[in-house]
């Protein structure tokens, strides 16, 4: 009778503590500087992807819908970096560092419970993958999705560099102008981005509205500004000597490569990052631009399942 009762506390205990480690599909994870905000959307029982937003200082709304679509095969997990979106926004500039960004995924796969998992960074998102992936080395992360990817800050000045000079040459007369009088605020040189951005950016609508970003925090510009600097093909901020191509190599897990056909992440680097890399490929999605999952999202959602599905499987 003894050993029955005892049988049954441990059963008990081993319920109970499972069911106070079950996570949460919405919260918050402490990190360093404050609490960050995480959503779990769809039911398939895949391997999980988690989804770095761009920036720095953007936010993970605008694409929940667009990758929300490959939730009937796995967890999607989407989060906001510190100082973006629903998460919260400390103003102190020593915490706007890579490291720490990069410190971020192991306190969220840590509280998630990720021990398996695919990671997609966008943007300034695959800035932090790579130093993740390259000063972490960690366990369990099946492939490495870089889209649109912010790898190399002078690559990424070079393709922004050569687009501009494709504009109407108004367009680049105001943009140099102001940029050789370092105002970055000036009506006329806000007016001329925006012709930029509507073309590499964003070709669904510019500027873009969207529905699910209703009630979240707005665009972090002191992180932008500090990390970047004032617009997408001017960088003065601390990433302005970022580069990792050289480390490419080192992923021995299987990168995908997803750019927009015009994207500020030209798909012919793309092409010479996968020269670059031991197991890569590369998708081109195309009528899409930088927010490939925006302007495309089945295109998009496509290229990633297809991906996803080939590593699984194997």
């Amino acid at each position: 009778m003894k050993k029955l009762t005892y049988l049954f506390i441990t059963l008990f205990l081993l319920i109970n503590v499972s069911c106070q480690k079950e996570v949460e599909r919405e919260g918050y994870v402490d990190v360093e500087g404050g609490k960050i905000w995480y959503k779990i959307i769809g039911e398939g029982n895949g391997v999980p992807l988690l989804i770095l937003h761009g920036g720095p200082g953007a936010r993970s709304c605008s694409m929940i819908p667009g990758f929300s679509l490959l939730g009937d095969e796995r967890p999607i997990i989407f989060y906001d970096q510190l100082g973006s979106g629903n998460s919260e926004r400390p103003t102190d500039t020593t915490l706007w560092n890579t490291e720490r960004f990069v410190d971020e995924i192991d306190h969220l796969r840590k509280n998630l419970n990720l021990k398996e998992l695919h990671i997609l960074g966008h943007s300034c998102g695959s800035t932090f993958l790579i130093e993740y992936m390259i000063t972490k080395k960690p366990e369990g992360v099946k492939s490495v999705i870089f889209s649109s990817p912010m790898i190399s800050t002078t690559d990424w000045i070079a393709d922004a560099k050569l687009l501009l000079s494709q504009m109407p040459a108004n367009i680049q007369d105001t943009i140099n102008k102001f940029e050789t009088l370092k105002n970055y605020s000036a009506p006329a040189y806000l007016a001329a981005t925006d012709s930029f951005y509507a073309r590499h950016l964003i070709r669904k609508s510019w500027p873009y509205k969207s529905l699910a970003c209703e009630n979240v925090g707005g665009f972090n510009e002191q992180v932008y500004n500090y990390m970047w600097g004032p617009t997408e093909f001017t960088a003065t901020g601390t990433l302005i000597d970022f580069d990792r191509t050289a480390d490419l190599v080192k992923i021995e897990e299987p990168i995908l490569f997803v750019t927009g056909e015009y994207d500020e992440a030209r798909p012919e680097t793309m092409y010479k990052y996968q020269k670059m890399s031991q197991n890569a490929s590369v998708e081109i999605i195309g009528n899409a631009a930088h927010m490939t999952m925006i302007d495309q999202p089945e295109k998009m959602a496509e290229a990633v399942r297809d991906f996803l599905r080939s590593i699984d499987n194997n």
